[in-house]
């Protein structure tokens, strides 16, 4: 299944609309407003939470980013070390080791459960604002969105470092 996350340009909170081949919405997500840590929630079509997002507060060395279950359970931690260079992002707390590799500046990286390529995530040319396609298989796709947004949130608190 082939997803199209694509950031709002106009949005307080960070929400982006996820869109299916046909450009038909799949799931919304939705920023909370002046939130330090970036929360954003994951829901389908009818408005039911399925994952929470939202970055560490504090940090020493390396950017970290949560999912939490529609029961506000921890089901993962999203790391980029602070001296990585490329695009390497770890995930811990899964029940499957996940790592992403590859270059997400160079807009393209695999994401690997267990040694094995699960879904590939490429970033969109776009002017000005974010866009990924992730193409993954039907019964890993949620999960995957939500990786996917993590770390769109670590590059965001990165790019605001800088700034």
């Amino acid at each position: 299944m082939k997803l199209y996350i694509k950031n709002k340009l106009i949005s307080l909170g960070g929400s982006s609309e996820i869109l299916n081949e046909n450009k038909q919405p799949v799931y919304i997500v939705k920023g909370k407003v002046f939130s330090p840590t970036k929360k954003k929630f994951i829901q389908d079509l009818e408005g039911n939470t399925l994952y929470i997002i939202r970055n560490k507060y504090w940090r020493m060395f390396k950017h970290s980013c949560f999912i939490y279950d529609n029961e506000k359970n921890r089901i993962a931690k999203i790391t980029k070390k602070f001296f990585s260079i490329g695009g390497k992002f770890y995930v811990e707390g899964y029940k499957d080791e996940i790592k992403i590799e590859g270059s997400w500046k160079k807009r393209a990286s695999d994401i690997i459960r267990n040694g094995e390529i699960i879904g590939t995530v490429r970033r969109e040319f776009d002017l000005f604002k974010d866009s990924f396609v992730l193409d993954a298989k039907d019964d890993d796709i949620e999960f995957l969105t939500a990786l996917v947004i993590a770390i769109d949130n670590i590059r965001d608190a990165e790019r605001e470092e800088h700034d």
